[in-house]
């Protein structure tokens, strides 16, 4: 059974400005069927507004660009009733996907999230430390 892995938005930018990076590394498991990448609708809101308000993405490539996302990610609803688990309240729905997808994984580069170290069995990890998971689990 593949891992399951819920890639936060920061990871999602990352790649997204960076075919170099770890991030980009994560994700493309995902797209090399290696890991089920997991999102819902609130993350992918969030990527597609710091792509328009941050980087200047045109709405058209603010979208395409979110799209894309669900070539390789299966979409969760969230009810966005998990409440005051983190110390930053717009990673709370991250957690909720973690736990609606009954995740293996969260990565993530924000130290909210990274300070609670794992959530209801999801392991939340940077980049660079699931990359080297993953290659523990295939070796």
């Amino acid at each position: 059974m593949l891992p399951i892995v819920i890639f936060d938005t920061n990871i999602l930018i990352s790649a997204t400005l960076s075919q170099k990076s770890n991030p980009y590394a994560c994700l493309q498991l995902a797209k090399d069927g290696l890991v089920k990448s997991v999102t819902c609708r609130e993350i992918l809101d969030e990527f597609k507004e710091k792509l328009s308000f941050k980087f200047d993405y045109s709405p058209n490539d603010a979208q395409s660009t979110t799209d894309r996302v669900l070539d390789y990610s299966q979409l969760v609803n969230i009810t966005n009733s998990l409440k005051g688990i983190c110390a930053d309240p717009d990673d709370d729905m991250v957690l909720e996907c973690a736990v609606v997808a009954n995740a293996n994984y969260i990565v993530t580069g924000d130290k909210h999230l990274l300070s609670l170290i794992n959530y209801q069995n999801s392991l939340i990890l940077k980049a660079t430390d699931f990359l080297a998971s993953i290659q523990e689990l295939q070796n």
